[in-house]
């Protein structure tokens, strides 16, 4: 599999555990890849939905995906403030048609004021019963929350305004806006 080259665009899918297509982001301009992460960054993306339902992100928005990390980041840029969704997934996986990774319903939403909020338990809870989630998986996601929250608390990578600032500046040299 070769490697998406920065400026490259890929597209990202989200499965669920059950093997479903969750959720399908049609473009993501790479903006850094690296033997453990990539980074890149959509705007005015197609999204469509596992029933058929699709929009398009309004704002540009940073994403984040590591090899090791069972979670993946996307920052919001907006005019309030950077607002931040970060989903409990595997470890990204990538191949030739996208950047693919399996949801595990948690998500954790940090508004631009710090304020934190844990997202979906209970679908969470309910897709755990249904797909008979493994006890390793539930330990792996309790773990990664843990380590989330630390990276929120102490503005660690995509939760740095320097962060933010250097890959937006980036996504704008690449895109020529």
């Amino acid at each position: 599999m070769q490697i998406p080259r920065e400026g490259d665009y890929v597209a990202i899918q989200s499965y669920k555990h059950d093997g479903h297509l969750h959720r399908t982001w049609r473009e993501t301009m790479v903006l850094k890849t690296s033997e453990n992460e990539i980074i890149g960054c959509n705007e005015n993306t197609l999204v469509t939905e596992s029933d058929g339902r699709r929009w398009v992100t309004r704002e540009p928005a940073i994403v984040y995906f590591h090899k090791h990390y069972w979670f993946n980041i996307i920052a919001m840029i907006r005019d309030t403030g950077v607002s931040y969704y970060c989903n409990l997934a595997t470890p990204f996986a990538l191949d030739k048609e996208a950047i693919k990774y399996i949801d595990y319903d948690l998500d954790v939403k940090v508004f631009p004021d710090g304020e934190k909020r844990l997202l979906d338990v209970d679908e969470y809870a309910a897709h755990s019963k249904m797909w008979n989630y493994p006890p390793e998986i539930d330990k792996i996601l309790h773990y990664n929350v843990d380590v989330l929250i630390d990276w929120i608390d102490k503005g660690k990578g995509p939760f740095s305004q320097a962060y933010i600032d250097l890959w937006m500046k980036r996504y704008k040299e690449l895109s020529h806006h």
